[in-house]
């Protein structure tokens, strides 16, 4: 996830799957049906059945992981390797690369996970979208660890509270293993992952490309508090955000005589 772009798709890719989220818990709660299987429309026939049959959101991750791959190699000439002889030695090359193509591929086989586990068999592999996700958020919290050596000051501050973040976005996706339809396990998700959305493309444009045209500078203290204050902004903002899905999604259900 270097530079701007690296942090600007990903981030807009986890906001996006914490608004989806927000929504189909809202949708959920007001008819009153489990959070896992909310109310769908019924197939209908003919030539298309089938294609509505496909879970999209599943399709949407396998497709966001290809262009974050394709991103991540054209950042490098699509010249990725990961060792290279030099005077008699052998060193490991692009870490950081290397440590996004397999957060990236994570996603990618939780995204085939969702396919396989709602068209294949719904209700009984639910557990395997599941565990797909968590399993996505322990990969990605040792390479955000990793990913912070030689880093200080500003980009330090912000990077220590994405931790934060997935952290307990990866303590919420464990413990949903065990309570899969508890309505609050899914706020939580769903708001997390609007945060930590939220604030990966907020890295982006602090970092390389800020809002005020002037860079943030590392060995100024209130620049560091500043990015701890936004943090906590876009931590209100998520969960303004949550609670306006859940309200348009009330107009929309009751006002409006559509199907949520």
């Amino acid at each position: 996830m270097g530079g701007f772009e690296g942090h600007l798709f990903p981030g807009l890719s986890l906001f996006l799957y914490g608004l989806y989220h927000a929504v189909l818990l809202s949708r959920a709660l007001i008819c009153n049906s489990p959070v896992q299987y909310p109310p769908s429309r019924p197939w209908s026939k003919g030539r298309w059945a089938r294609l509505q049959q496909m879970y999209y959101i599943g399709f949407l991750k396998i497709l966001s992981s290809c262009v974050l791959v394709a991103q991540e190699l054209n950042s490098i000439h699509w010249q990725l390797v990961l060792i290279t002889k030099k005077h008699h030695l052998r060193n490991f090359m692009y870490r950081k690369q290397w440590q996004h193509l397999t957060l990236y591929v994570s996603f990618f086989l939780s995204g085939c996970a969702d396919v396989v586990s709602q068209n294949l068999l719904p209700k009984r592999c639910a557990v395997l979208e599941q565990g797909a996700q968590a399993l996505s958020m322990y990969l990605f919290l040792p390479l955000m660890v990793s990913h912070m050596q030689d880093t200080e000051g500003v980009e330090l501050q912000t990077h220590m509270l994405l931790i934060q973040a997935m952290f307990l976005l990866t303590l919420v996706g464990t413990v949903e293993l065990w309570a899969p339809n508890v309505l609050l396990i899914w706020v939580l998700k769903a708001f997390l992952y609007i945060v930590t959305g939220s604030w990966l493309i907020q890295i982006g444009f602090m970092l390389y490309k800020p809002i005020s045209g002037y860079k943030w500078m590392d060995d100024d203290k209130n620049d560091v508090a500043f990015a701890t204050t936004f943090f906590c902004w876009h931590v209100a903002s998520g969960a303004f955000l949550v609670i306006l899905a859940y309200g348009f999604s009330f107009l929309w259900h009751h006002y409006l005589g559509a199907d949520v």
